[in-house]
């Protein structure tokens, strides 16, 4: 065969060659049974579509979130329960449990709360005494830390967060009696500027923290801006639990023969006695009526085993609405007879304004008062 020949056939050979290939891919993209292969980047966008940049889509959860302590027939705390033994109630229908947990040795933000008012002028040494009782009874250096607040015709922090008791106590001890007393205020400024953003323990979950109010007061307000249904109401937004100690002796009755013997005593509460024990169980603590401070030190004991022990539930109402109404929460133990439940008894249906103490950040969830759009961790 010739040169010019074999230069035919090569040339024939590479198109036979170039139009087989073609046929076989054109055939393959054609077959729905062999899909073509696409990289997991193509895969993911073609399945996740991202919203245009700027926007932000928000779902509104409405969840109530409830903290609260168990106790038996002794006052004994009980912290071995599950989610099966609780029912709760809003507005008395029983409403599903979204979300439940056991909270325990949880940091604790405290605020000491002491009416130096006039009116307690008498009992300024006891308050003393009782907050410093509190401060070293429950206080522990280095993870729980607490402030002084002092109230007459306007509320003042007179020692700001810290765990260091002696510093607490020094500033305790200065306390001087005198002027009006304002002590809604003083609860509304305390959730507000203090409780609302304490400091955070260091760890994997610097918000969960657990604040409380200790309130000493003899409960007689004359000079508040604010109400007790907004001091009460901020309260619950914040999540704030708070105590309050009475300093009334009023409850004395002149004809018994001993009346610093507990058998001996005579109860009956002030005006202000009830007005105590109304922040106190709106709040999910509890109202103390004492004559000594050393009535009071297996309380502290029981106050501080309870913040440390809780239980949280969260709930989504059945038929929610922003109608402003107070909501009434109700949470039982139905197959332990004798266990009473300590727990805040409702909260406000409104939405979140702003800046304020509502945006307040975790507690162990979501905070504890109106339902707004939050996910539960």
């Amino acid at each position: 065969m010739n040169r010019p020949n074999i230069r035919i056939t090569a040339f024939l050979a590479v198109v036979l060659l170039v139009a087989a290939s073609a046929a076989r891919t054109q055939q393959s993209s054609s077959d729905p049974a062999k899909p073509q292969a696409s990289s997991p980047a193509q895969s993911t966008a073609s399945q996740e579509v991202p919203p245009p940049s700027g926007q932000t889509f928000k779902r509104e959860v409405n969840l109530v979130d409830v903290l609260f302590t168990v106790l038996n027939r002794r006052n004994k705390l009980v912290p071995d329960l599950e989610q099966g033994d609780f029912k709760v109630f809003d507005e008395g229908k029983a409403q599903e449990i979204r979300y439940f947990s056991k909270q325990s040795d949880l940091p604790l933000r405290i605020g000491m709360l002491l009416d130096t008012s006039n009116s307690i002028r008498d009992r300024i040494k006891f308050e003393q005494d009782a907050s410093v009782s509190f401060l070293f009874s429950v206080l522990r250096r280095n993870k729980d830390e607490a402030f002084i607040m002092t109230f007459d015709d306007e509320p003042q922090v007179i020692q700001g967060f810290t765990s260091d008791t002696g510093a607490l106590r020094d500033q305790v001890m200065g306390t001087r009696a005198g002027g009006g007393t304002a002590i809604y205020d003083a609860i509304y400024e305390a959730c507000t500027k203090q409780l609302n953003h304490p400091p955070r323990p260091a760890g994997d979950q610097p918000d969960v923290v657990r604040r409380v109010m200790i309130l000493i007061s003899d409960g007689e307000d004359n000079l508040s801006l604010h109400t007790r249904s907004e001091a009460i109401e901020l309260a619950q937004r914040t999540s704030v639990v708070i105590y309050t100690i009475s300093t009334s002796t009023q409850w004395v009755a002149l004809e018994e023969t001993n009346p610093e013997k507990t058998s001996d005593r005579k109860y009956h509460l002030t005006d202000g006695d009830k007005i105590l024990q109304d922040l106190a169980e709106e709040t999910g603590g509890r109202a103390f009526f004492p004559y000594h401070v050393d009535d009071l030190d297996q309380s502290f004991q029981d106050i501080g085993d309870e913040l440390r022990n809780q239980y949280s539930i969260a709930y989504q109402p059945v038929n929610y609405t922003l109608d402003g109404r107070y909501h009434k929460i109700r949470v039982e133990v139905p197959d332990h007879k004798g266990y009473r439940v300590n727990a805040r008894r409702g909260y406000y249906a409104r939405p979140n304004q702003g800046n304020n103490a509502a945006d307040s950040g975790s507690s162990g969830g979501t905070p504890q008062g109106t339902p707004q759009g939050t996910s539960k961790p």
